[in-house]
């Protein structure tokens, strides 16, 4: 005999631009993933700069709860780059990633950006899938970039034109 489910609610988020309220969840959220993660402190630094900005994502209906994910970005001049992007443990695989690549895709098509970079950890291999899927292409490798579980790995460097 089957018995029929019903799937789960579709869980909604919304996105804000990033501000100094979001960096105690940026510095905890980064520190599930990275082996070098970064403090309030340098993510504060890094707000501070010219050219730099990001969007955090929240649940709808949590809206008194921390961030579940960021994205920070810098601009200079016509390109741009992903400095990080991170999504706690808990809300990972429910399109908040993508979420927030699409916020800054769009910010960046609408300043007239001609190109984005990032640099993804060459074994972090859904991540690399969401990058292939919002159409970056590896236009390089740096090896022994990142120390993960596993000893040193290499960081893919990624592009897309935006023009």
């Amino acid at each position: 005999m089957r018995i029929p489910f019903l799937p789960l609610r579709q869980r909604e988020f919304y996105l804000l631009p990033l501000d100094a309220r979001d960096l105690p969840s940026m510095a905890e959220i980064h520190q599930e993933d990275f082996s070098r993660p970064w403090s309030e402190e340098e993510f504060a630094t890094l707000l501070g700069q010219d050219g730099v900005f990001g969007f955090s994502a929240r649940e709808v209906g949590h809206g008194d709860k921390p961030p579940v994910g960021f994205v920070l970005t810098r601009l200079a001049a016509d390109e741009a780059e992903i400095l990080t992007i991170a999504v706690d443990r808990a809300h990972r695989r429910l399109g908040v990633g993508w979420q927030l690549m699409d916020a800054v895709l769009r910010d960046l098509h609408a300043r007239r950006t001609a190109a984005l970079f990032l640099e993804v950890d060459e074994t972090n291999a859904p991540a690399i899938a969401l990058y292939r899927r919002l159409g970056f292409i590896q236009v390089g490798r740096r090896p022994n970039y990142y120390a993960n579980s596993e000893g040193p790995a290499g960081a893919l460097v990624m592009r897309r034109d935006l023009g």
